[in-house]
């Protein structure tokens, strides 16, 4: 069983432990140490964000904490790392890691920017450790078929695309780093980011963008993001994000995509398969969590030795973060067309 140490234990950091409750049991991977500048964390204080930590307590007594990475790093006979850091830090922890001689999965985005992503495909490379990208959505049953459905063009080309997440203001995360342009990005890095790779990894890199942001909390970058993706084909792909929708309403994401011949819509949780000829129907697909395919991958390619990337190639999780990047440009000059 891979021995794992946990740095961040945020809101994604509980996801994940909880994911590695089930990893231990299936004998793949167990959480051994905890490392967290938060003393509060050390006792065991959960943090949930927009989505639902899971299983229920867990049981710490087995977990070592500790407050510095390396430290922890040295003490522990660890097999890698996972990061779920504010991110800022995403590029300068993956790559001491992997320079102390572990594998390293770490959370999307990949890194603040896309010099910062060169660096640390360079750092795989000059200490020969795996990294890999928590874009999580590639793992997700429900994108996965419609990644199926856009391959083998069962309803032929894709003439249209619009992906929606959206919510309350995330002010759960530590020292408020999130609403912080330098930390995270802001909504357009953080979270509407999960839009951007969904749509680099259907239908790759367009030609250029077109943004439009608004900016609501003072410090937070784009609160609120809507982007076109012109693609030489001529379809039209739009995703918007909006984390300032606070009260009652909670979180959502859905998506639609047309085809020649058919439509796949996911809202309220539920995907429907709309074909042009007969009735619509709910696909027959798997209900596992996304998180938990991810990690078990992770887990199972470095115990069989072999590459960690097939889903999410580095150079893939770098244009998804190169994307973004021409969307900020965009959205600063007031919705401009920004060529890739």
């Amino acid at each position: 069983m891979l021995k794992v140490g946990l740095v961040g234990l945020g809101s994604m950091g509980n996801v994940h432990l909880q994911r590695y409750l089930r990893l231990e049991g299936e004998g793949i991977a167990k959480v051994v140490a905890i490392c967290d500048v938060d003393q509060k964390k050390h006792r065991g204080v959960q943090v949930e964000g927009n989505i639902s930590v899971g299983e229920g307590e867990i049981d710490f007594s087995g977990i070592k904490f500790y407050h510095d990475y390396e430290e922890m790093i040295e003490k522990e006979a660890l097999d890698y790392v996972d990061l779920c850091l504010p991110t800022f830090l995403h590029a300068p922890y993956s790559i001491k890691g992997m320079s102390l001689g572990l594998d390293v999965f770490c959370e999307k985005p990949m890194a603040l920017s896309s010099a910062e992503c060169a660096e640390m495909i360079a750092a795989t490379k000059e200490y020969d450790k795996q990294l890999m990208i928590g874009q999580t959505l590639r793992f997700f049953p429900s994108y996965d078929y419609l990644r199926e459905l856009v391959d083998t063009k069962k309803y032929g080309e894709v003439t249209g695309a619009y992906f929606f997440r959206g919510g309350g203001t995330p002010l759960w995360s530590w020292d408020n780093w999130l609403l912080k342009k330098e930390k995270s990005g802001g909504c357009l890095l953080d979270q509407h980011i999960h839009d951007v790779d969904t749509i680099n990894w259907l239908f790759g890199k367009p030609v250029s963008v077109t943004s439009n942001g608004r900016n609501v909390f003072p410090e937070s970058g784009y609160d609120i993001v809507s982007t076109r993706y012109l693609y030489e084909d001529g379809k039209v792909v739009t995703a918007e994000d909006d984390w300032t929708i606070n009260g009652e309403f909670g979180f959502e994401m859905r998506f639609r995509v047309n085809f020649e011949k058919g439509a796949l819509i996911y809202e309220n949780g539920e995907v429907t398969e709309y074909p042009h000829e007969g009735e619509k129907f709910i696909p027959d697909f798997s209900s596992e969590n996304g998180y938990y395919l991810e990690l078990k991958y992770f887990a199972e390619q470095l115990a069989k030795k072999e590459s960690v990337n097939g889903v999410i190639p580095l150079e893939s999780a770098a244009d998804t973060v190169y994307i973004a990047e021409k969307e900020i440009q965009s959205c600063d000059l007031n919705g401009e067309v920004v060529a890739l």
